[in-house]
């Protein structure tokens, strides 16, 4: 972690063989086919989100199954399936009162660098454990990974597009639909538009909207904004930007979604967003910033801000359903895929996501 980029000269990623354990009990042997650059996996590179070392990155993934393990239910050989990012256990208090994102057990397992049931299948070259990223560690030809972090898809569905459904798209989507509940007839803000949020417009699009607002400061990612169908795009850094948004929206947007993971962008959302309005935040920023918020003014005028983690979504409802809402050209997220490469370039890739030079890059095996 914390190399100084060019990663491509740095290189915080190598590429290596190593020993994979065969599934255990409810595991699986998934046999990858596409894989995301996302920016959590970044977050890592970067330091901002410090996780046991050496690990194998990569959460947002879909492939094969090639071999299941002992008591798998639901799945056999042969099935594709996309990989969610928090195990869900399906029976702490989170998983029993329908919020399985925020699976205790599951969350454990993550932090600790291990698969739901707190083991690991990963050795190098000296029999030493290399920690999972997320339950997946998606970037390698082969994973082994709970049978709780996968979800069977259509097999028509093409790889590279449904990796995507892993990360940018439950936890963009589901920020508008399952957190923030938009309405028919809402007004959205979205402020910055990496994979995420432009998921998110995307998912705002689809709940029927009356006026999407997009804000970032990349004049290149506001004009695909406007060209996949967001009303108004605005940059943020513009000094009149938030008076902008109170004059479009008339007062204020209904819901203000914020994705940028930089404090500056949830505060300009926040600001952005009416009274009695929803502000919903997905972005990660270091774990020690801090933002400046008023009590008074959540109490006055009764206002929510709410965080969101994989969309607070259910992974085997929400998945499924968001791929056939892309079958039928309701969500075309396709559009979101900016680059696909080879493993060995993964490192020139986190360049330009670390530059903002792309939206969704995936990596093919």
């Amino acid at each position: 972690m914390g190399l100084s980029r060019p990663y491509s000269s740095s290189q915080p990623l190598t590429i290596e063989e190593l020993d994979l354990q065969p599934p255990g009990p409810s595991e699986v042997l998934v046999k990858i086919h596409a894989a995301g650059l996302c920016h959590s996996d970044l977050s890592v590179i970067e330091g901002n989100r410090p996780r046991p070392l050496p690990m194998a990155l990569g959460h947002e993934a879909a492939g094969e199954i090639v071999e299941c393990g002992p008591h798998v239910r639901g799945l056999q050989v042969g099935d594709h399936v996309v990989f969610s990012f928090v195990p869900t256990c399906g029976h702490c208090h989170s998983c029993a009162t329908g919020r399985p994102a925020l699976c205790q057990p599951g969350a454990a397992a993550n932090a600790s660098g291990e698969l739901l049931g707190r083991g690991k299948r990963l050795m190098d070259s000296q029999q030493q454990p290399v920690f999972h990223h997320l339950g997946v560690s998606g970037f390698a030809e082969y994973v082994v990974a709970s049978r709780h972090s996968v979800v069977k898809i259509d097999k028509q569905l093409p790889f590279t597009v449904a990796a995507l459904f892993g990360c940018a798209v439950i936890t963009g989507v589901g920020a508008v639909v399952n957190t923030a509940n938009v309405r028919l007839g809402q007004t959205v803000l979205i402020t910055g538009l990496g994979g995420v949020g432009f998921a998110a417009l995307l998912g705002a699009l689809a709940s029927g909207a009356s006026r999407v607002i997009v804000a970032d400061i990349s004049a290149e990612k506001r004009q695909k904004a406007l060209a996949l169908g967001a009303h108004v795009a605005i940059d943020p850094a513009d000094p009149r930007a938030l008076e902008q948004v109170k004059d479009i929206s008339r007062g204020g947007v209904d819901v203000g979604l914020e994705f940028a993971g930089v404090v500056a962008a949830l505060e300009f959302t926040f600001q952005a967003t009416a009274r009695g309005g929803k502000t919903i935040t997905g972005g990660l920023p270091a774990s020690d910033k801090r933002m400046a918020l008023s009590p008074l003014q959540l109490v006055a005028e009764e206002r929510t801000l709410q965080g969101s983690y994989l969309g607070s979504c259910i992974p085997s409802r929400d998945i499924p359903a968001y791929i056939t809402l892309y079958q039928d050209g309701r969500l075309p997220v396709d559009a979101l895929l900016t680059h696909t490469f080879p493993l060995g370039q993964i490192n020139a890739g986190f360049d330009r996501l670390a530059a903002g030079d792309a939206i969704r890059q995936v990596i093919t095996f």
